[in-house]
Order: structure tokens, then sequence, then C-alpha cells
């Protein structure tokens, strides 16, 4: 399951991961997202909080987050991703090399130091 939360001030989408994901999650992701239902801006920077890697519950699911990434990435300049998960920290490093957004990780408890790299860059 996804939560939604959109810091409209400053262009934030704070996204937190709860149980395994559903294809539901990324059709409602991607429907808000284009439809531009994220208030008055459409999000460019995304903080993803997660404690642990969620998984997926099913093939589908893991197709679902694949095809949100490719037809949306382009459209999101950073990605903080807040996780105390050894396998998320890795993921920054992977997905650099495949996606347009600038991604770092942070630990679960630094979610404001994620926000100010979101706000800032730095």
């Amino acid at each position: 399951m996804l939560r939604f939360e959109h810091l409209q001030d400053r262009h934030i989408l704070v996204i937190t991961a709860e149980g395994p994901l559903e294809k539901a999650d990324f059709e409602q992701f991607a429907e808000k997202f284009d439809a531009g239902e994220l208030e008055q801006s459409r999000p460019t920077r995304l903080m993803i909080r997660t404690e642990s890697l969620p998984g997926w519950d099913s093939l589908e699911a893991f197709a679902a987050h694949l095809k949100f990434v490719s037809e949306h990435h382009r459209q999101i300049e950073r990605i903080a991703i807040v996780t105390d998960s050894e396998i998320l920290k890795v993921a920054p490093h992977i997905a650099g090399l495949l996606v347009h957004p600038k991604i770092r990780q942070f630990d679960f408890d630094k979610a404001d130091e994620a926000i100010a790299w979101l706000d800032t860059g730095r």
C-alpha cells in the first residue's frame, strides 16, 4: 500500500510504502500524477519512505511499478529514498544508471535532511 502526502509549497510528494505493493497502488499514483490531482502543480521531487523493502504482492504489481517508472521518470527532478533497508540503500546507485532523476538515500530517521536535499539539491 502507498500513502501520499503532497507538500505543495515545496513541490514534494512524500510516498510512504506500507506492506506489499499492489498493482492498484501504481495505477492510482499514475492517475493522480497524470491528471494533476496533486493540487496546483505536479511534484517534481519525491521522498519515498519505508523502513524495509515492502516487495510486491504479484508480478502484475511489479510490472505496474516498472511501467510507472518508465512513463514518468523524466518528469521527476529528484528522489530521496528514506529507509534503513540494506537492499534499498544500494538502489540509488543502480537506478541512477537507468533513470533521469537524481536519487539519494537517507537513513529512516533523517527525513528532515531528505526534505532539505529535495529543496536545494545539496
